[in-house]
């Protein structure tokens, strides 16, 4: 279960519709390109490949073809069994979340429900770290997205 610090500032905007991106407080992109980079080799039984939902240039994790997900997880549409997180351009990243890593997630200020949110449609939106302290919580949230989807903890 996540354990986040409350994040500083206020929330980013974001689109109220699909699209669902994030409109301000941007992450910069060293820490984009780092977070991307940590994914890419840290979360063993992956695949990056373009997302199956997200806008083209947005960077997809999935699970390899022989993995499932744990009983009960639903992961990022249209599969709902195969892309657990992706990166937008903008650093913001959409990924499947526990009910309780959600509440925490919202509730601490470091993202929100996609517009579309419901029991089949398992996405929330993971605003972009804008420094190195939140690069760190990025990938707390991210290994917790990870664990939902395979069962296992890094």
């Amino acid at each position: 279960m996540l354990s986040l610090p409350t994040r500083a500032g206020d929330r980013p905007r974001t689109g109220p519709s699909v699209p669902h991106v994030q409109l301000s407080q941007n992450s910069p992109g060293e820490l984009r390109e780092q977070l991307k980079q940590w994914m890419s080799s840290e979360l063993p039984a992956t695949e990056v490949r373009p997302s199956e939902i997200a806008e083209p240039r947005s960077v997809a994790f999935f699970l390899n073809d022989d993995a499932q997900p744990p009983e009960g997880a639903v992961l990022l549409p249209p599969r709902l069994v195969a892309e657990f997180a992706h990166i937008h351009i903008d650093g913001s990243l959409h990924l499947a979340l526990s009910q309780e890593d959600q509440r925490e997630l919202i509730a601490k200020g470091w993202g929100e429900r996609h517009p579309l949110y419901s029991p089949t449609i398992n996405v929330v939106m993971l605003y972009g770290p804008r420094t190195e302290q939140e690069l760190e919580a990025a990938k707390s949230v991210v290994a917790a997205s990870y664990q939902y989807a395979t069962g296992r903890s890094l």
